[in-house]
């Protein structure tokens, strides 16, 4: 292989080791992006637990003022209660079902339907965690859709309610989406979680009279996924850099034979007069 053509090659690598680095950091930066809500599983008819729906700002001149969760009445979440943050109020609105849900304390004819949190701000490269506690889950479904409505001070509402279909491409705002699984099976962070009222979760409930619990964060605190995109940027530089050099180093190392061919040339003439 020649020096030019070796030169090319390397140049296309470092190109290609820089744009697959930007890439990494533009997927990290969209996939942190969207509202969601954590864990994203628990066991079916799990009792005593707490869903935390995150909510990143996403406008460079403005500011979340609202954030509207609407809970399922198809499968109703029982026994929620909320956790106003600092600065943030939150409004709970209930609605009557039109299947009472049995319980061991007698049927439940009315569940929550919708929490609105606001009063506070959430600003550009910052998020909040706002979270609801539950009583218990359904156990007749697989999933649980949480539709959000997040508004901006300047009038924006991005309407978080696209359902994710199984085998297609994520849709551009996806609704919060919680998996239900069977009792006894891993939960997300590699626990089991029994169903039933003895079923508890891995985070504790908050008191019956919720204490404001400031959460906040900068973007320098935000996500790993941020994180591990910048990584990604700063070490596809550093190896375009690299490559530039040895190509550098190549070059002028392939210049050296010729040099020292010339000066032997001149002494054989020398020699011979």
């Amino acid at each position: 292989m020649s020096t030019a053509t070796r030169t090319t090659t390397l140049r296309r690598a470092g190109v290609l080791a820089g744009l697959a680095a930007a890439t990494v950091l533009t997927a990290a930066g969209a996939a942190s992006a969207h509202v969601g809500v954590h864990p994203g599983s628990y066991a079916k008819g799990a009792t005593d637990g707490v869903l935390t729906f995150r909510v990143p700002n996403e406008e460079d001149t403005a500011s979340t003022t609202e954030v509207r969760v609407y809970l399922p009445t198809d499968h109703p979440v029982l026994g929620v209660l909320v956790s106003p943050q600092n600065g943030w109020k939150a409004e709970v609105a209930t609605t009557k079902l039109r299947k009472p849900v049995k319980t061991d304390d007698g049927s439940i004819t009315e569940a929550v339907s919708r929490v609105t949190f606001s009063g506070g701000r959430i600003r550009h490269g910052q998020y909040q965690d706002f979270d609801i506690a539950f009583g218990r889950l359904p156990e007749d479904t697989g999933t649980l859709t949480f539709k959000t409505l997040q508004t901006y001070s300047n009038g924006d509402v991005v309407r978080w309610i696209e359902v994710p279909q199984k085998g297609a491409e994520e849709p551009e705002h996806p609704a919060p989406t919680l998996t239900l699984t069977a009792e006894g099976a891993a939960g997300e962070d590699g626990s089991a979680q029994a169903a039933g009222d003895t079923a508890k979760s891995a985070r504790a409930v908050p008191d019956a009279t919720p204490v404001a619990q400031p959460k906040a964060s900068s973007a320098a605190e935000d996500s790993t996924a941020r994180a591990l995109g910048i990584a990604g940027l700063v070490a596809g530089l550093l190896g375009l850099a690299t490559v530039f050099a040895f190509a550098r180093d190549r070059a002028a190392s392939a210049t050296v034979p010729a040099a020292d061919s010339g000066r032997a040339a001149r002494a054989d003439e020398g020699d011979e007069k």
